[in-house]
């Protein structure tokens, strides 16, 4: 198929979509788990080959380490390919948004007006590595009634392509009771040329949205080069501040946490900035910590210093993780084991530093004042701002969303971790008895609106298939 066939294939099965019932969703979805459990072993020798090709290429010096880690789909003992398998159940848990009324209003007698979940429609999803965005994606797309057109990169080509033909088989093989919509196989389409890319980008008649999951430079290429509303981030430059009341223990746990949990995500901590009055009693022992778990350390003068007086670096292979900070270092995202420090006097300063080198993903705050945490959480203008919590919570997975399209920081209709709402958007019901805007007015037999709000919890499922 040509790249047009495919996003008119797209914009069909999306127009299908919007009359498939709840419980056709959940049983694809159903469907979906079990054929991914058939094939586990398929699916895991597909990803094991594509693993043992992107290795040759990291010694190649062509492939970053970072992205080869995004690769795997096993995880030890099979843990994240269970941890696939449960999200795909957590995604048919979710209570099916589409067809929810969240606004209904009398504007007169036999005039109801009702906003309306309804899915955004064709959505076209671009990643590298992650390959089990594929099966993330799929799911959110099912439940919420969209299409996806799905390009994965390269260096995950067999993963991605098992993945495809086992959601595929699983739409194509689910049993269509009496009386329902036939689900459209052509519900998730996988593409795999960049000519393809480039051709959907420009088809803003089929397409609604363009999600890309990758390095900057993906996503500036496609912000750059496209019509079509594009939902997601290009850098993930998070950073965590020390305030003067930081609670050692809390602030130990959460910094090494925020670096060493899994630094190549995007809510990885870049920066550690640190009031100047907890130089010695809080950063110090968080130093330790962070030097202990093999995190090198790019500190300014002032850190630097601290650092040196404290002795924590005195042995030599130690003392090779500690460097002096570069400015190209703040605003940096370093997606491995390295953290650049710097120093501030105040809480204000370091609200400052984050508004003006952060990415607006995600930053926290570790203090026991609340006063300087919800000062800090109205100033920082993030996706996510946290009091004495790891900007590692950024994630769907972990805000209850059941899987995450991605993580904007666009200020659209959908801002941080998006789960199935970053799929939808609304239309508006009108339910009228003949009349005409001419009717109402000021004067002789004109009418005037009555504007009465429907209660919600009457007419909330008003329209759920």
């Amino acid at each position: 198929m040509t790249a047009e066939q495919v996003a008119r294939s797209a914009r069909e099965a999306s127009n299908l979509l919007q009359t498939v019932t709840s419980a056709q969703k959940s049983a694809v979805l159903r469907r979906i788990k079990q054929v991914l459990e058939e094939r586990r072993e398929d699916i895991i020798a597909a990803n094991r080959s594509d693993k043992e090709a992107a290795q040759k290429e990291v010694e190649a010096g062509h492939l970053s380490g970072s992205l080869f880690k995004r690769l795997d789909i096993e995880g030890a003992g099979g843990e994240k390919f269970t941890t696939l398998l449960q999200g795909v159940d957590d995604v048919d848990r979710i209570p099916d948004p589409i067809g929810q009324v969240t606004m209904a209003r009398r504007l007169d007698d036999d005039l109801d007006l009702y906003r309306v979940v309804c899915p955004v429609g064709v959505c076209l999803v671009i990643f590298e590595a992650r390959p089990e965005v594929v099966v993330n994606i799929a799911c959110l797309a099912i439940k919420s009634g969209n299409a996806a057109i799905l390009k994965g990169g390269k260096e995950a080509n067999q993963t991605n392509n098992a993945l495809a033909a086992a959601i595929q088989h699983a739409i194509a093989t689910t049993p269509v009771q009496e009386g329902q919509t036939l689900f459209p196989e052509r519900a998730v389409q996988v593409v795999s040329t960049r000519d393809e890319i480039n051709s959907l980008l420009d088809m803003d008649r089929y397409v609604d949205i363009v999600i890309p999951r990758g390095s900057n430079s993906l996503v500036r290429h496609i912000q750059n080069n496209t019509r079509i509303p594009v939902l997601g981030h290009a850098d993930g430059i998070c950073s965590t501040y020390l305030d003067t009341t930081a609670d050692l223990q809390k602030a130990v746990h959460t910094v090494v946490d925020a670096k060493t949990h899994y630094p190549a995500a995007c809510n990885s901590t870049e920066t550690l900035l640190v009031n100047s009055a907890v130089l010695e009693s809080v950063f110090v022992p968080v130093a330790t910590a962070l030097l202990k778990a093999g995190v090198r350390i790019h500190a300014d003068d002032r850190s630097l210093k601290v650092i040196e007086n404290a002795g924590i670096a005195k042995d030599p292979s130690v003392a090779a993780q500690v460097s002096a900070a570069t400015d190209k270092d703040f605003g940096h995202e370093f997606t491995d084991l390295d953290i650049a420090v710097h120093v501030v006097d105040s809480l204000d300063e370091a609200i400052d530093h984050i508004n003006t080198h952060g990415s607006k993903h995600t930053d926290a705050i570790i203090t026991e004042d609340r006063a300087s945490a919800e000062w800090f959480m109205r100033r920082v203008d993030a996706a996510g701002v946290y009091w004495n919590a790891s900007t590692r919570f950024a994630d769907g997975f972990r805000y209850g969303f059941g899987a995450e399209i991605g993580v904007s920081t666009n200020k659209t209709h959908a801002r941080g971790p998006a789960g199935l709402e970053g799929l939808t958007i609304y239309k508006y019901y009108l339910f009228g008895n003949g009349q005409g805007a001419v009717d109402y007015g000021v004067g002789k037999d004109k009418r005037s609106f009555l504007h009465e709000d429907i209660l919600l919890d009457n007419v909330r499922d008003k329209f759920v298939l």
